[in-house]
């Protein structure tokens, strides 16, 4: 224990002494504009915000969750020559738990965004109604098939 705080005690001597010479060194050099606000510096002729579109945050969660899906997934497929009929349940009830708030967030329309694109006519957004809507996708042409 003695060798780790030496250790922590060494990088806290190293960390206020770089604090220290850039006290000292660095340049000083106030005027108004660096006291002022970030947001006041220089007046702007629009709107610099622009509204939060919240659908975007919405598919931005979702992929995280499938990336953290797919990390969990490596460590099974890695150990498949060892793997026992456990791991298997847990790893395909993790991936229906996933699967199911997905089709929920989907019958919902929290991942519908209108775009430019299709505010005018035709709407292309996938949005559930209810579990009789998911036959209806058509997800895989029967054409995919066929050799």
């Amino acid at each position: 224990m003695r060798s780790m705080t030496l250790f922590i005690l060494f990088v806290s001597i190293i960390a206020l002494l770089f604090l220290l010479i850039n006290l000292v060194f660095a340049p000083h050099i106030p005027y108004q504009e660096k006291n002022s606000e970030f947001e006041c510096g220089f007046h702007s002729f629009h709107q610099t915000r622009f509204p939060f579109d919240s659908p975007i945050a919405a598919q931005a969660i979702c992929f995280v969750i499938l990336d953290l899906e797919i990390f969990t997934m490596f460590p099974y497929v890695g150990s498949l020559g060892i793997n026992t009929f456990y791991s298997l349940v847990v790893i395909l009830g993790f991936m229906f738990v996933v699967s199911a708030g997905f089709v929920f967030e989907l019958g919902k329309g929290a991942l519908k965004i209108d775009s430019k694109q299709n505010m005018g006519g035709d709407s292309t957004h996938l949005e559930l109604k209810n579990l009789k809507d998911i036959s209806s996708l058509n997800l895989c042409p029967p054409s995919a098939f066929k050799n």
